[in-house]
């Protein structure tokens, strides 16, 4: 009721500010919940390709319209990859099995395999890693191949530090030919490019063969060291003709994941993974590496557990519309009765939905005795004894008609005598009125 006292443009403007910021409130909720999460994924590598590799996943959930964007953040090498992501420093990270601290990493999709290869230069006899014992092994990567050189050391009983000596890549062909060492060790994806690099170290010939060294303690470091697997390198993987391998060659073999910090919600994982499976093969045409992406293990003891979300997605039990709509589709209904009654009270704010009532007869009459009180002069009173005999004139008029609303004349009767007594009343005292100021 206050409000109707209020001026039409004055409630006007109220209204239009108090939507206004209901609807901003409205927009700036509904942008939130659909604005793209921005993750930040650390990568390492010494070629950075991990980099690029990043970069083109980055791209591809922009084209898409991704739930998730990548921050790439390149910290130059493996290791420092998984220190960063331990830090806390980067909400996801690519990263080796045998590599850094991951436990507060989950699994999300395995970017890639990784082998180590063991090789020596054509016409080596050496046939075994046992045969390594005395010899000079160059460890291209690192700090990254720290891991597998100690399983090595240890299974093998070699002396780390005489054996096994870190080289740059760009060294590696000046090692081998200066033979300040004997072989090689190179953990790398089975992957064309790599294994041009390793091709491109050691002299070509067609009776020029480099020689790869099995590790068969394979199966046995892989039930110890959880990292590794055994694995079977096809034969003829570093040259087709002759072959080389010329037999399939058992090594070890670790996986380059795609992790994810554990506070991380399931359903953005969930969408993430989803997203990154789907567009695997565009991927492909921009980074053949890309072909090796695959599930993580989902078995429950797995070296490194699946993150809940990408869990959900491998396994079907993502929600479903209802499922995940169901509170929404309850709620809705709710909100539009909310939304209604604002919207009605809204309009008898304005007083739009005041209905005009319309003046009968008997309040006419009832309104002409204040007027009646108030006169000041004999016209004014006659003009009222005017509007008294046309209310009186038609209602008569409309009962005659037989007209169902008309007033019955007993009640006019009643109103009409109460009027011409306050008319009488009014004239005595107007007329009273000359005398006492002449008397004053």
């Amino acid at each position: 009721m206050v409000s109707l006292h209020l001026p039409l443009w004055l409630r006007l403007v109220l209204l239009v500010g108090v939507l206004g910021l209901a609807s901003g409130a409205c927009l700036l909720a509904y942008r939130y919940y659909t604005y793209p999460v921005t993750l930040s994924v650390a990568v390492g590598s010494v070629d950075g390709e991990a980099a690029n590799a990043m970069s083109a996943i980055a791209s591809r959930l922009v084209a898409t319209g991704a739930p998730v964007r990548f921050k790439v953040i390149d910290s130059g090498t493996a290791l420092e990859a998984a220190k960063a992501f331990a830090a806390g420093k980067a909400d996801l990270a690519v990263v080796r099995g045998d590599v850094g601290d991951l436990s507060q990493a989950q699994a999300v999709v395995v970017v890639s395999h990784m082998v180590a290869l063991i090789i020596a230069p054509p016409g080596s006899t050496i046939d075994g890693v046992d045969k390594l014992k005395g010899r000079r092994v160059g460890v291209l990567g690192g700090d990254a191949n720290s891991k597998i050189v100690d399983v090595l050391s240890k299974e093998y009983g070699l002396d780390r530090a005489k054996v096994f000596k870190d080289i740059a890549v760009p060294d590696a062909r000046r090692a081998i030919q200066s033979k300040e060492v004997s072989a090689l060790l190179v953990v790398i994806p089975l992957a064309e490019k790599y294994l041009s690099l390793v091709k491109g170290v050691f002299q070509q010939g067609p009776k020029v063969l480099p020689v790869l060294v099995p590790i068969d303690s394979a199966a046995a470091i892989a039930q110890t060291e959880r990292a590794y697997e055994s694995f079977d390198v096809p034969k003829g993987t570093l040259r087709g003709a002759p072959p080389v391998p010329d037999d399939d060659l058992t090594t070890l073999r670790t996986s380059l994941y795609l992790v994810a910090n554990k506070k991380l919600s399931s359903d953005l994982i969930a969408g993430l993974t989803q997203t990154i499976m789907k567009v695997r093969r565009e991927l492909m045409a921009e980074q053949p590496l890309f072909a090796q992406i695959t599930a993580p293990s989902t078995d429950a003891d797995a070296y490194l557990p699946l993150h809940p979300g990408a869990a959900a997605f491998y396994n079907g039990t993502q929600q479903s519309f209802m499922d995940e709509y169901s509170n929404w589709i309850y709620l809705t209904p709710m909100a539009l009765g909310g939304a209604a009654t604002l919207l009605a009270a809204a309009w008898k704010f304005l007083g739009l939905g005041t209905p005009m009532t319309k003046q009968g007869p008997l309040d006419s009459l009832y309104a002409l005795a204040r007027r009646i009180r108030n006169a000041g002069t004999e016209a004014e009173l006659l003009e009222i004894e005017e509007e008294i005999d046309t209310i009186l004139r038609e209602q008569r008029a409309r009962s005659a008609a037989g007209d169902e609303t008309a007033v019955d004349d007993a009640t006019l009767n009643v109103a009409a005598h109460r009027l011409e007594s306050l008319i009488h009343d009014r004239r005595t005292m107007l007329a009273k009125r000359p005398a006492v100021i002449s008397a004053a």
